[in-house]
């Protein structure tokens, strides 16, 4: 388990600060739902099993993945309709580096944008609805 901690900084006379991966999931999912025009992010079966039952999985949607060239992190995302797609995964981008580089001093390699559905608006349903 150790090994798949990261260490931040050096150690000092007070010791070392290390950080799991999980923390950088939440960090990440916490800063892309911050983004305007990001509906949800995707999870599996187990995070959603764990909000129904009322705790909220804020690293849902995220994959962090440490390798030797540095951090990568994929996010799964469902856009809310009429954004523009680019712009909106150049956002989730920025923010999450930004947000990660601020909380931990980790800088990241890579960060995948994966917009895995189109949320529309219940008004958009209902229009497409009658134009049937």
């Amino acid at each position: 388990m150790a090994e798949d901690l990261l260490h931040v900084g050096e150690p000092s006379n007070l010791g070392r600060v290390e950080i799991a991966p999980d923390v950088l999931e939440v960090i990440a999912g916490l800063a892309t739902t911050e983004v305007k025009g990001v509906s949800s992010m995707r999870g599996n079966f187990a995070s959603g099993v764990v909000e129904k039952l009322g705790k909220k999985a804020h690293g849902k949607g995220i994959k962090v993945e440490l390798t030797e060239q540095g951090v990568a992190i994929d996010v799964y995302t469902v856009i809310d309709y009429g954004y523009s797609i680019p712009r909106v995964a150049e956002e989730i981008q920025a923010n999450v580096r930004q947000t990660i580089i601020n909380m931990t001093a980790i800088q990241v390699k890579e960060i995948n944008i994966h917009v895995v559905g189109v949320q529309m608006n219940d008004a958009q349903e209902e229009k497409n609805n009658m134009e049937k």
